[in-house]
């Protein structure tokens, strides 16, 4: 399997050379083995556990099925508060809206409305009003086919604490970053009793999957609990991190963003990509 990811990314690297691209050396940490993915027979429980080993419980207050007409604003910010979005890409309300039975996340829908300073694209961005300390989090979602990065994340900015799990962090809508699963956990800052985090510093990791993710829905899941910090796709578990620092409530993100790293700027000729999402929910475990 390596060999083939290896082959893969020869074939990407050149179809970007010419765009001159500050993108990092790919290095896999593994690929990831879907045959004995589960099967999911109920909505009541994660996919990963389907028959509740866990004992988790849904959080009916923190869930969502996007299922009405319009966004509920008593759980979601319709948009970032404290960020406008990295250049060139503005954070801007109208690209997000409830079509389908589903979150919907698109680019430039500002129409006539004027960009800030520096911004050329706009994209959408909801966050929840509530913060979290453990459990487990789970969407299931159609990544975009444009040069953004969909995301699906925890977070949260504080002037003693700043935390942050990526979950979903991936640009598929570009060739060359299609078969790549994305996982990174941070640290800006922690206080002195959580570890004393001065400066930022981050454990990402890179999995090569088997099919295109841009493709189709997939299941992200996140099973985090005082102790480990697990990451599964379509109830696959991939990634396993003991969980040193990460003990602060977040809060949680559905958004696209242009990012360099990902190769992820805007495109004029791909301005028809969706990032869609069929429901986030969140489970505690019963004591």
């Amino acid at each position: 399997m390596r060999t083939i990811c290896y082959f893969f990314l020869s074939i990407s690297l050149l179809s970007v050379k010419a765009q001159d691209l500050t993108i990092p050396q790919k290095n896999y940490a593994d690929s990831v083995d879907f045959k004995d993915a589960p099967k999911r027979k109920n909505h009541k429980f994660p996919l990963s556990d389907q028959r509740n080993t866990g004992k988790w419980k849904l959080r009916k207050d923190l869930s969502d099925e996007f299922d009405s007409k319009t966004l509920n604003t008593r759980r979601w910010h319709p948009n970032n508060p404290g960020w406008k979005g990295r250049k060139p890409t503005y954070f801007h309300g109208s690209n997000v809206s409830l079509q389908d039975g589903e979150l919907q996340i698109r680019v430039n829908q500002h129409e006539k409305d004027i960009l800030p300073e520096g911004y050329t694209h706009s994209t959408g961005f909801i966050k929840s009003k509530e913060t979290v300390l453990y459990g487990y989090f789970e969407v299931e979602a159609k990544l975009m086919n444009a040069p953004w990065v969909s995301g699906f994340w925890m977070c949260k900015v504080g002037k003693e604490w700043w935390t942050e799990i990526d979950i979903c962090e991936n640009a598929p809508g570009l060739a060359y970053n299609r078969h790549d699963l994305n996982s990174n956990i941070h640290v800006f800052r922690a206080p002195e009793d959580k570890g004393n985090v001065k400066e930022h510093f981050s454990r990402n990791k890179k999995y090569y999957v088997p099919f295109e993710l841009q493709a189709d829905y997939h299941v992200w899941g996140l099973e985090w609990n005082e102790d480990v910090i697990r990451f599964y796709l379509d109830g696959v578990l991939f990634r396993e991190a003991e969980n040193t620092h990460w003990h602060q409530p977040l809060e949680i993100n559905l958004n696209c963003e242009s990012n360099k790293w990902f190769g992820a700027l805007p495109d004029d000729n791909r301005l028809d990509g969706v990032y869609k999402v069929k429901y986030f929910r969140a489970w505690s475990q019963s004591e």
